[in-house]
């Protein structure tokens, strides 16, 4: 049964590739980010793919260019079943070279735009007691890393904020469900459009997911909404499980790799430190389409065995107890 989906972000990268991953459902997709350009793209993705676009042009730190939104979605797709949030904007830099501005706009988009997104979707699905919204997430929403202080911030808040409404709609018996999704690093463009204060290329934390594999998981955790927070990746579920049993730990392997291993040895263009999606579409109102992959596909994986894991506990326990049996059933006939 085809659902009305709203994706946030959904010009480039995770978010693009949700887009379509939700088309091939043969729902409706509402698509909201700022850059045209990617949005018609976008847009024709999503019709290849069997589904049937929305355009929304919306900056998504904007509360009140978000709530039109969703009065436009409800009124030219139907009412909202699902709101997946993805976009983002950071800076990447050490700490002590960012500005003010830079900082409270990583947050205006990264994190307030997500409350934005959440408060549209909840003040509509809760007097229906139906619907879903998906947050995506981070590894580095649970453990910070140099270079990122800003977007570490707030997918923090994303992870503090989206806990609170969870157990809100839990306390009022609601059917409505929220749920986040931690993503490790993927192959979008956001390394070539955000803003870069290092003087290198920045890159991926190894290893590299394929956007469209991230995409499936939002789009499972849509159709599994119980689950109150996913863990997507090897990497994302080593990072948490440092962070909480070993901190210290990481802070000393962190502070050793975590900087030459974001960065290439490739230097960055020279307007790359004022320049990036911040304050206005990478995009442009003419400019490059991004698409969903970036410039390391030759590194993506697009398989991993403990997301196959994350979702069949079922079977693996089954699976155990089965050997288990066997293992018990051998040693009483001997």
């Amino acid at each position: 049964m085809s659902r009305t989906v709203v994706v946030t972000g959904a010009s480039g990268g995770i978010g693009r590739a949700t887009a379509v991953a939700f088309a091939r459902r043969g729902d409706r997709v509402a698509l909201l980010a700022r850059g045209v350009t990617g949005l018609e793209a976008a847009a024709a993705d999503v019709r290849a793919a069997g589904g049937i676009p929305l355009v929304v042009p919306v900056d998504m730190a904007d509360a009140e260019a978000v709530e039109a939104a969703a009065e436009r979605v409800e009124a030219e797709l139907g009412p909202i079943d699902v709101w997946c949030n993805v976009a983002f904007s950071s800076v990447f830099a050490p700490f002590a070279d960012l500005t003010a501005a830079e900082y409270r706009r990583v947050t205006e988009v990264t994190y307030l735009g997500f409350v934005h997104g959440t408060m549209a979707a909840l003040s509509r699905m809760r007097p229906r007691d139906a619907g879903v919204v998906v947050q995506t997430g981070s590894a580095l929403g649970r453990r910070g890393i140099p270079l990122q202080s800003a977007y570490c911030g707030a997918k923090h808040a994303v992870k503090g904020f989206t806990e609170a409404v969870h157990t809100e709609l839990r306390a009022a018996g609601s059917n409505v469900a929220i749920t986040r999704v931690d993503l490790p690093g993927v192959n979008t463009p956001q390394f070539d459009w955000l803003r870069n204060k290092t003087g290198r290329k920045p890159q991926p934390v190894a290893p590299i997911y394929a956007p469209e594999l991230m995409a499936d998981c939002l789009v499972h955790a849509s159709e599994h909404p119980r689950r109150r927070a996913w863990w997507v990746g090897v990497p994302t579920v080593y990072t948490v499980l440092g962070a909480e049993v070993w901190p210290q730990f990481m802070d000393w392997y962190l502070a050793r790799t975590g900087v030459d291993g974001q960065l290439t040895d490739e230097p960055a263009s020279d307007d790359a430190a004022t320049a990036g999606n911040l304050d206005a579409p990478a995009d442009g109102p003419a400019g490059r389409d991004y698409g969903a992959e970036g410039r390391f596909a030759d590194q993506q994986w697009s398989w991993d065995a403990q997301i196959w894991a994350s979702r069949h506990h079922g079977l693996l326990a089954a699976a155990a107890a089965g050997a288990v049996g066997g293992l018990a059933a051998l040693r009483r006939r001997r």
